[in-house]
């Protein structure tokens, strides 16, 4: 079980999202999702007041120096009209590092090729500001073209109850891939969050989890209490 970044951004209250962070590493989460674009006001989720929050420096408040044993994965979108090595460079100051453990390229809604921007993260990576490379919102087309420019690590897309397509999933069972699947509780909510409809939180983590071995989910709250019950979903058996 991972934690995602996007939602600790949403409250003003910066010690807090500190003490979220902190407990998700003493509860043995080792992977950490975020990006240069997870900022309140003003980011992904469109809510907030006061000064900016950016996720990834939260990050670095809370967890910095990095025990070796945490892979913190960032993303970068193909809609930025910012050239891509400034966004890398974004990432690389907000988090505090030299070398970023992964990136994933999140491409578009319906986005063609994916080489260009790829290819030029893998040129980044030979240069060695990045370890690995990933993909986000993708098709197995996009997962073939990839592969044919540089190991891919992981690959992120929607997945759970209410996307139940395994395609992804299991082509990158087949390939040895780790799939991180996004929005498992938020479902067609999408960025606005869990509905508050949804009772079996724990269950939809559950099952997602018990989908593969190589399933890493990364469900993000900016709750203490939300946490620890996201992390005790791991050991449920169904």
């Amino acid at each position: 079980m991972g934690f995602g970044t996007m939602r600790i951004t949403a409250n003003p209250d910066r010690d807090l999202a500190i003490r979220v962070l902190r407990r998700a590493y003493e509860l043995g989460v080792n992977h950490f999702d975020t990006a240069a674009f997870y900022v309140s006001p003003g980011g992904t989720l469109g809510v907030g007041t006061g000064e900016k929050r950016y996720a990834a420096e939260l990050l670095r408040a809370a967890l910095s120096p990095y025990p070796s044993e945490i892979v913190i994965a960032t993303k970068v979108g193909t809609r930025s009209g910012k050239p891509l090595r400034e966004r890398i460079e974004a990432n690389l100051q907000l988090l505090g590092v030299e070398r970023l453990d992964v990136v994933n390229l999140r491409l578009a809604d319906n986005a063609g090729s994916l080489a260009e921007p790829f290819a030029e993260l893998a040129r980044m990576r030979d240069e060695g500001l990045i370890r690995d490379l990933g993909i986000s919102n993708v098709t197995v087309a996009h997962l073939d073209e990839a592969q044919t420019i540089a190991p891919v690590v992981c690959v992120q897309n929607a997945f759970g109850l209410d996307y139940p397509d395994r395609t992804m999933l299991d082509a990158c069972g087949q390939r040895q891939i780790a799939f991180v699947p996004f929005f498992s509780l938020a479902g067609t909510d999408r960025e606005k969050g869990t509905p508050a409809t949804v009772r079996d939180h724990q269950q939809r983590l559950a099952w997602t989890l018990h989908q593969g071995p190589h399933v890493l989910a990364i469900p993000g709250t900016g709750s203490v209490e939300h946490l620890e019950q996201n992390i005790a979903a791991g050991a449920l058996a169904l």
